[in-house]
């Protein structure tokens, strides 16, 4: 026997979610109920197509859901006779931290994709438009090394001048490089933490923590006061994934948190970009094997914009784009030398080292000096002071 699908807030035919301000106590309340987690939680609305008829319905109904039998059924009525979705959204109200659930209009789209989408977000600061703006996601390692801060620096204030949202955790290392480097660019930046919203962790990013509330937003799927926890982690960053259309790993060792968010992203269907390094650095094996796997690789600036499709195609392209409309991303003209197109779709126009190079690479020195000045010969490249170089203006 299957329980019809009456008329709600949720389309069982599209998927989609029109929100209902009457919605709004029975998310926070059904958030409350021990063994109802977000997977329950999204199949309930999907089954009865309102949380307040779920909320109404009688054990037998309640049994219909996938993954509820007799002893969650019948725990979940104990539970529906101490509370009151009412006055749960007062309690909830009282700390003066704004929230959305996926009743109210300002709850990201792309987040009720996921299959567990959180049932409330605290929110400090403001929301972007999610509809309007891309929102990226950028990750990695607590513990950087300078190739991995300078091109975290690069990337996230070329995609806050691209108009994104960049989205990272807060985290020492890599996140607080992204965040910072946007917040510079003068774009906006949202944190998805593993606290409560109002909590600073780590200690030293206070002062980050004041700027992205004034130019962008902290998000926690964490009640006001909860403090940090190893468990939390996991769980923000399926959020951090679940939000942005693609996934940057900049740095991350083999056992990194930042792999986890991008195999969630993957699981998503959200596309997943890594920064190549150097084979003999640890930060730089866990995004190794991302590309080995099937992930985006890294090589610049304007060939990562183009890949997101935030650019129009540059002069400097083939005449071969594919089918019309297929959406390809055109093929940037440059050298024909292998060695020599792998150097022009790393360099920008910021001036890059020779060891950073070398790192990115990972050219052996001789062949790699070679090929730079076969480049400078032909007009690809200049050399900058210190063994630096860039692209030819």
């Amino acid at each position: 026997m299957s329980v019809p699908f009456p008329p709600g807030p949720f389309d069982p035919l599209d998927g989609s979610l029109r929100r209902t301000a009457q919605e709004q106590p029975y998310w926070l309340a059904w958030a409350q109920v021990k063994g109802i987690g977000p997977h329950r939680l999204k199949r309930l609305l999907e089954c009865f197509g309102s949380l307040q008829r779920a909320w109404e319905a009688d054990e037998p109904a309640l049994q219909q859901v996938e993954g509820i039998g007799p002893a969650l059924a019948q725990s979940i009525q104990a539970a529906r006779c101490q509370l009151i979705p009412e006055q749960v959204l007062e309690q909830t109200l009282k700390p003066g931290i704004p929230f959305l659930t996926p009743a109210d209009p300002g709850y990201p789209p792309l987040l009720w994709e996921l299959p567990d989408p959180p049932p409330i977000l605290y929110v400090l600061g403001d929301c972007p438009t999610w509809e309007q703006q891309p929102a990226l996601g950028i990750v990695g390692t607590r513990a950087p090394t300078a190739y991995g801060r300078h091109w975290t620096k690069q990337i996230s204030a070329a995609l806050a001048e691209a108009g994104c949202v960049v989205v990272s955790g807060l985290a020492a290392g890599i996140d607080g490089v992204a965040h910072q480097a946007c917040l510079e660019a003068g774009g906006k930046t949202v944190a998805v933490v593993g606290t409560g919203p109002e909590m600073v962790y780590p200690a030293q990013h206070r002062q980050l923590h004041q700027r992205i509330q004034a130019q962008g937003a902290i998000l926690s799927e964490y009640p006001p006061g909860t403090p940090p926890a190893k468990e939390h982690f996991p769980q923000r960053n399926r959020i951090i994934a679940g939000l942005c259309c693609a996934t940057l790993v900049m740095e991350a060792p083999e056992r990194s948190g930042a792999l986890i968010t991008a195999y969630l992203a993957n699981d998503y269907g959200r596309e997943v970009y890594a920064l190549p390094g150097n084979i003999d650095t640890a930060a730089a094996r866990g995004c190794l094997n991302l590309i080995r796997k099937g992930a985006g690789m890294i090589l610049g600036i304007e060939s990562l914009l183009e890949d997101l499709r935030l650019v129009q195609g540059s002069p400097r392209e083939t005449a071969d784009s594919g089918a019309p409309g297929s959406g390809n991303i055109q093929a940037k003209a440059g050298p024909t030398d292998p060695d020599q197109q792998l150097l022009w779709q790393i360099l920008g126009s910021e001036p890059m080292g020779i060891d950073a190079l070398a790192q990115a690479t990972q050219m052996e020195i001789t062949t790699l000096s070679s090929t730079l000045l076969m480049m400078e010969l032909e007009g690809w490249l200049v050399q900058l002071p210190g063994m630096c170089y860039r692209r030819t203006p």
